[in-house]
């Protein structure tokens, strides 16, 4: 495994995140393709096994029973201290008021909530799960670096939105001497490429970490086109994430896959390893193999003539994410 610094941290992060919305009592939540605890705990082991020290999780992600999975299992099977542990805040944990978004209420009653779950007295990784349009910045960025202050968070960052919300959130905080983001974790993928007009420059330019969520796009660029998974099926989000005019993305991920000889999921992941700004892909795992192709895909050097017939049958899409 490699280790990189998160943005301009002194924070050592594997270059390959473990995503754990994968994990979680399937009848909890919106997330029926998850998988329990029994199921979960191999995956999160062989993580570890692999040098991934870099776990992302939510308090969001089924009911908040993937926090309970993943910090039960990281705490049978690591040290605290050599792991970095992120979640997120922001979707709704509750009917009626103040059951979601980044008031300060919200912020300070989540936090223990999560804690709680994940059965630490700190996370090293806080993310907002999006822009909170109904709440002033400057109370979400106080919030934040109280937080920070109490020692209860080690770093903050965030999740899709459009670059100038990120940008006025981060001025606020420099405005203020408060902590900035030092993360966004945003949708970008083979498929997905609208992130490289705005918001990667932008944090290529502030030094912040990148992320990517869904860098497989939910499966899409590891298999045929229209091929139909458990996931897939249940998964509403995900749908409206991709058109049929993508398929020839993942043809051209298959004839490099197939040249190489080597699986479709290591070419997709090794094309977004290459970009300068991308820190850690999150990736979900559900069968042992996942890993196995996450972790090849480190050491898997495309060459330019590679990266350009993967790149070359994009099409612009929609901004859709955040």
């Amino acid at each position: 495994m490699q280790y990189v610094k998160l943005g301009s941290t002194g924070l050592d992060v594997s270059r390959i995140c473990l995503g754990c919305m994968t994990y979680g009592i399937p009848d909890r939540g919106a997330h029926e393709w998850t998988l329990d605890e029994e199921a979960s705990r191999p995956l999160i082991r062989q993580a570890l096994d692999a040098g991934i020290n870099f776990f992302d999780t939510a308090n969001v992600y089924s009911d908040g029973t993937s926090e309970e999975i993943v910090g039960k299992a990281l705490r049978d099977f690591a040290r605290r201290d050599e792991i970095v542990l992120a979640t997120k805040v922001h979707g709704r944990m509750h009917a009626g008021p103040n059951g979601a978004g980044l008031s300060r209420k919200a912020i300070m009653t989540e936090i223990d909530h999560s804690l709680a779950r994940l059965g630490t007295d700190h996370v090293d990784l806080y993310q907002i799960h999006r822009f909170d349009p109904h709440t002033p910045v400057e109370e979400t960025m106080e919030a934040l670096h109280d937080l920070v202050k109490a020692g209860k968070v080690r770093y903050i960052g965030a999740s899709s939105m459009y670059a100038w919300q990120f940008s006025k959130m981060q001025y606020t905080a420099e405005r203020h001497g408060w902590p900035k983001f030092v993360s966004m974790q945003n949708h970008y993928n083979l498929l997905y490429r609208e992130e490289e007009r705005e918001m990667l420059p932008l944090c290529a330019d502030q030094e912040v970490g990148v992320l990517p969520w869904s860098p497989l796009a939910r499966g899409r660029l590891t298999r045929d086109w229209g091929t139909a998974t458990d996931r897939s099926t249940h998964d509403e989000f995900g749908s409206r994430l991709y058109a049929d005019s993508d398929r020839v993305v993942v043809e051209a991920v298959t004839r490099v896959a197939n040249e190489r000889g080597v699986p479709r999921a290591q070419v997709a992941l090794a094309w977004l390893l290459h970009q300068d700004t991308v820190t850690a892909p999150i990736v979900g795992a559900a069968r042992l193999g996942h890993l196995e192709d996450a972790v090849a895909a480190v050491e898997l050097e495309l060459s330019d003539k590679e990266l350009a017939a993967l790149q070359e049958p994009y099409t612009p899409h929609p901004v859709i994410g955040h």
